[in-house]
């Protein structure tokens, strides 16, 4: 962060707030909000003359909890500017006059108590999301007594404690007496591949962390006895393995279960250990002076507000998703959004500063061609046809159209901001929005060449390009059987699958129809899958009304991934059309030819 600093073309606004992001790719315009510091970084030489005179005291933030700093403080070593910040939230103030000895003590004059939030706009042609992860809060797992056991710390917590900068200046000792602690445990996947309680992905660091830590006990404090409890342990990448097992030769004993239950000797504050050795079978119980919870990641709090400021997608997960996972692993779904670090996913240090790089050399290709080259797949407006009603605005999930309803100004399409996802050309109900390469004739076109001949054993099944026209190669690649009959219709997207579409292939005989996108918290294009979700249901309605069973159209969810899974729905389907009669179909033709 220093070397950031101090480098010319790099300016670094710190103690700020991204209040709001308007714009497209190349044209990004950025409102931040620096808040008072009400100390004058220029000025101030970091002497620390206002914090000893400082009598207010609060838990340390940066130490979580562990030790405590004053109303004026610095937010952490080697913090950029090397200056101090006073939170006036704690500060006693001098209104009405009730203290003011940090103003006293500054020999520089460096405190301004009248300082206000300064708000800075910015325009900017790419934008990098590296808003990092935050660690699971093991409370919730109330068995292993968080909280509850002073001596039963997480893993962030002890890397603070054996610090050299930390509250105990890189003493190894327990919190409730200070002492050296003779048996230290580690309990691995803590909130980590658990559906109940935490969360079911692998948290990528916590294995390592844990091999890590126990090096630097044998290092320092060879006569301590370290205990690590885990599921497996993964030493995926490079020299990790020789760690693990330079961590066992050094004589940390790894016993393959995880505890179900932790104890405190309410005299000694001892912890015991109830665990089931796997290996063994053995029901065991281990007595120890301090437990390391090894913590997983979790996205951070606020991803919801960076989420709505870039529209960006997210996984199940919660942490924000690529636009492609192998072809283009650091661009978000917006353009001109790339993302750095474990913003993305869960990751070590190496792959943050491998997947950085890889974000600002992806900007750097996009900002050094000086335009903006855009996939021929982006909405088209008939503006003669055009009504302004706006349904299109509300549908676009990436804020690319623009309808002036007062003076009747037909809806204008950004292309540069447009991803191609359709959404707008099957809401529109007038048929003014079309979608390039996927226009509404061809897709027509589509349906009637493969309709041409015994149709009643066809399906037609309409499947968006991310995700299931992916999986139902990955079901093809996998040699998995499913029925024959089936007929795919790639689109970009479930959501330009317009409702004419469907009733068009049933008037022409179609026994079922499938519409398959990706899961909902997947999709990638933002919600576009959700305005899917609304037209099918208004859609089956509608086939009710007509007396088409809703039945013979089914909407799926499948990811790339899920070749098993479209396997599954097909056969699953073509059941459903074998029920279908002939008698059917030409009712449904008829019902559809009179309306």
């Amino acid at each position: 962060m220093a070397d950031a600093g101090r480098h010319p073309n790099i300016e670094l606004i710190t103690n700020a707030n991204i209040e709001n992001i308007s714009g497209y790719v190349g044209n990004f315009n950025v409102t931040v909000t620096k808040k008072a510091r009400f100390v004058d970084e220029n000025e101030c030489t970091a002497c620390g003359d206002c914090v000893d005179v400082c009598p207010e005291v609060y838990p340390d933030e940066f130490e979580l909890g562990l030790s405590s700093r004053k109303a004026i403080y610095q937010p952490f070593p080697q913090a950029v500017p090397s200056s101090f910040v006073i939170n006036m939230d704690q500060c006693l103030g001098t209104t009405p006059i009730a203290c003011g000895k940090c103003a006293d003590a500054c020999e520089k004059k460096c405190i301004d108590y009248d300082m206000q939030d300064e708000v800075i706009q910015l325009e900017v042609g790419t934008v990098i999301v590296a808003t990092g992860m935050e660690v699971y809060d093991p409370t919730e797992i109330d068995e292993y007594g968080y909280r509850r056991y002073e001596n039963v710390v997480t893993s962030l917590e002890f890397e603070r404690l054996i610090n050299s900068g930390g509250p105990t200046q890189g003493h190894l000792v327990r919190p409730t007496d200070y002492e050296m602690p003779e048996t230290v445990a580690f309990i691995q996947c803590v909130g980590s591949r658990s559906v109940k309680r935490g969360n079911p992905y692998c948290s990528n660091i916590c294995c390592m962390n844990t091999v890590k830590d126990s090096l630097m006990i044998k290092d320092h404090w060879p006569e301590v006895d370290v205990k690590v409890f885990y599921m497996d342990i993964r030493a995926f990448g490079k020299g990790f393995e020789d760690l693990y097992r330079q961590s066992k030769n050094r004589g940390t004993k790894y016993i393959r279960g995880i505890p179900g239950e932790i104890r405190e000797d309410p005299e000694t504050k001892n912890l015991i250990l109830t665990v089931e050795d796997t290996l063994t079978g053995e029901l065991q119980e281990h007595e120890v002076d301090m437990v390391v919870l090894a913590v997983g990641a979790v996205p951070r709090h606020d991803s919801a507000v960076v989420k709505k400021l870039l529209t960006l997608s997210t996984t199940s997960d919660g942490f924000f998703m690529e636009a492609h996972p192998k072809l283009l692993p650091v661009d978000a779904a917006t353009k001109g959004v790339f993302f750095a670090g474990c913003a993305e996913s869960p990751k070590d240090i190496k792959e943050s500063v491998t997947q950085a790089s890889a974000a600002a050399s992806r900007a750097n290709v996009l900002m050094a061609q000086g335009q903006i080259s855009s996939e021929a797949i982006t909405s088209v407006v008939a503006e003669e046809i055009c009504s302004s009603c706006g349904l299109c605005v509300d549908v676009c999930p990436y804020h690319a159209i623009e309808v002036d309803k007062a003076n009747k100004i037909p809806a204008q399409i950004n292309e540069a901001s447009c991803a191609g996802c359709g959404t707008c050309a099957a809401e529109c109900p007038i048929q003014a929005i079309g979608m390039r390469h996927f226009e509404d004739q061809q897709i027509f076109a589509q349906i009637d060449a493969m309709l041409e001949n015994d149709p009643e054993d066809k399906i037609v099944v309409f499947a968006c390009n991310w995700c299931s026209y992916a999986g139902a190669d990955t079901a093809g690649t996998s040699r998995l059987q499913y029925p024959a009959n089936a007929r795919l219709i790639r689109t970009m997207c479930s959501g330009r699958v317009d409702q004419r579409f469907i009733l068009h292939a049933f008037a022409k005989g179609a026994s079922m129809v499938l519409l398959s996108g990706c899961h909902f918290a997947d999709c990638h294009y933002i919600s576009a899958n959700r305005w899917t979700q609304r037209r099918v249901e208004r859609l089956w309605d509608k086939m009710e009304k007509k007396g088409i069973r809703p039945e013979r159209l089914q909407l799926e969810w499948v990811s790339a991934a899920e070749g098993q899974k479209f396997a599954t729905v097909m056969r699953a389907v073509e059941d459903l059309r074998t029920q279908v009669t002939a008698a059917e179909i030409q009712a449904t033709q008829e019902a559809l030819a009179n309306a």
